[in-house]
């Protein structure tokens, strides 16, 4: 065989083979490239998982980090920026009801209480007289408080302040038939004698 013919078939050996890998190498090209779309309009696809327990951790974080901040703010401003927080909360916590239903001391947050998030509810409403549970702020009820001074008052704010002491970190809950002072946190199902449950949309 000559040096002509072994060329020629060089060529055609090589034109045969090259073009098969060049073509096999662009289809795997084309494969992942398709794979990548098919991921992309995936993912586009796929809902955007954002709900308001989300959203109420991330205030809760903010709120964390505004309390063990390193940098000296004013109480004031720091007191604004919790007081913002919480309307944010209730904001978007609106058309959600308490589950568990929590109240606690004046220091307790308010708002939509969960397992995970223990807020004491200032929604709430006696299921037994069917009036809404009144709340004051660094009050406790005085040992005469009995339950015909709350028959005769409630709703009246200011009638009811006769039977209030002031007193720092607690907060004094009040019907027309039951009232309690608390310090901390209580889940209301240990307390079997309120009848109380979160009010929103019972109004």
């Amino acid at each position: 065989m000559d040096d002509d013919d072994l060329d020629e078939l060089l060529d055609e050996v090589e034109k045969k083979f090259c073009s098969k890998a060049s073509a096999a190498s662009s289809g795997v090209k084309r494969n992942k490239d398709e794979n990548k779309q098919e991921e992309w309009s995936a993912a586009k696809c796929e809902p955007h998982k954002s709900s308001v327990s989300e959203d109420i951790d991330a205030l809760l974080e903010e709120l964390l980090e505004d309390d063990y901040d390193s940098s000296p703010q004013s109480k004031g401003e720091q007191f604004s920026k919790r007081e913002q927080a919480e309307k944010k909360l209730s904001s978007q916590s609106a058309g959600r009801r308490c589950c568990p239903v929590f109240i606690g001391g004046s220091s307790v947050t308010n708002g939509v209480g969960t397992a995970t998030s223990k807020r004491s509810c200032d929604q709430l409403r006696c299921v037994s007289c069917d009036f809404r549970v009144l709340m004051f702020d660094d009050s406790e009820w005085d040992a005469s408080c009995d339950y015909l001074f709350l028959r005769n008052n409630v709703p009246d704010r200011q009638k009811l302040r006769a039977k209030l002491k002031k007193r720092k970190g607690l907060r004094a809950y009040a019907c027309q038939c039951n009232w309690l002072s608390s310090s901390e946190t209580t889940d209301l199902r240990d307390q079997p004698q309120l009848r109380w449950v979160c009010g929103k949309h019972l109004d």
